[in-house]
């Protein structure tokens, strides 16, 4: 939580946070002091300090709904913070169960893939669980892959391919980092996700960059840009949703704008996929489930 606010506080300049006083333009820093935070916020300084060198855990609801607003925070940024302040017990560790993809979700994906539309989910860690064929055209066959590498960041951070897939790479790898720190805060104690930053912060240099801004990030709609080798640039539409078995997946669902070029291309990929999907059940149904 410490690292969190002052990070936020940081990246705040005086003038976002509706602060305008003769020699703003003086100072050595960009963002907000801990005197001005804690005005604008309506606690003392003292207090704010020890919250942001770790040396208080005390935060009312109301003080940390306070921070929130006066950092500019986001709905996800407001609830991470939340989640940092939130006590916690320190259970033994147990690995985690593993992730299983429910048979309903297997047959939407089936269903996504027969309309034209890639489907895709994650889990904790931002595992890939399960994808239908076209996912797999779009993006990457992570069904190809072991086990151990079925994951949307490793594929962002390590996979050559990803670099020149993704149009606006910078943006993916940093909402990719963000993603990974929101869910590092709601399971703090999970030795899979300790591991997987430490290997992504071992092997690449942009991710400790990111990381290190611990900015957090909740995907819910939005667009992507690709370029695909078989089909060129293309832009998708995305939507996020939450399966009801399980609150730490997410199935994402493209679609492209109605009678664009995108959508011409989407539908020339699909019919690839097609061609190449096996018979019976379009999607391959792998295990779902990493530990």
């Amino acid at each position: 939580m410490a690292e969190f606010l002052r990070s936020a506080r940081t990246r705040l300049t005086p003038r976002e946070a509706g602060l305008d006083a003769p020699g703003l333009g003086r100072r050595r820093v960009s963002g907000l002091r801990r005197e001005e935070l804690a005005r604008l916020a309506g606690v003392s300084v003292d207090y704010y300090t020890r919250l942001e060198q770790g040396r208080s855990r005390s935060a009312s609801t109301e003080v940390l709904d306070a921070l929130a607003t006066a950092l500019h925070l986001d709905d996800a940024e407001r609830s991470h913070l939340h989640t940092l302040a939130r006590p916690r017990s320190r259970p033994a560790r147990r690995r985690p169960r593993p992730q299983r993809v429910h048979p309903a979700t297997w047959d939407l994906l089936d269903t996504l893939q027969q309309t034209g539309r890639p489907g895709f989910i994650l889990g904790r860690r931002l595992d890939v669980l399960a994808h239908n064929p076209l996912a797999g055209r779009l993006i990457t066959d992570f069904r190809a892959l072991p086990a151990a590498e079925r994951n949307q960041a490793r594929f962002v951070f390590l996979d050559p391919h990803a670099r020149e897939l993704y149009r606006d790479w910078p943006r993916v790898a940093a909402d990719t980092a963000a993603m990974l720190r929101l869910d590092a805060g709601r399971h703090p104690d999970d030795p899979a996700l300790s591991a997987l930053v430490g290997d992504l912060s071992i092997h690449s240099e942009e991710f400790r960059r990111f990381w290190s801004d611990n900015k957090v990030h909740q995907r819910t709609t939005g667009t992507k840009d690709y370029h695909h080798p078989l089909v060129g640039d293309l832009t998708v539409t995305y939507q996020a949703l939450t399966p009801a078995d399980d609150p730490d997946q997410i199935l994402f669902v493209y679609g492209t704008e109605p009678g664009s070029p995108s959508e011409t291309s989407l539908r020339l990929l699909a019919q690839w996929s097609r061609a190449a999907a096996d018979t019976g059940s379009v999607t391959a149904r792998a295990p779902g489930a990493h530990d």
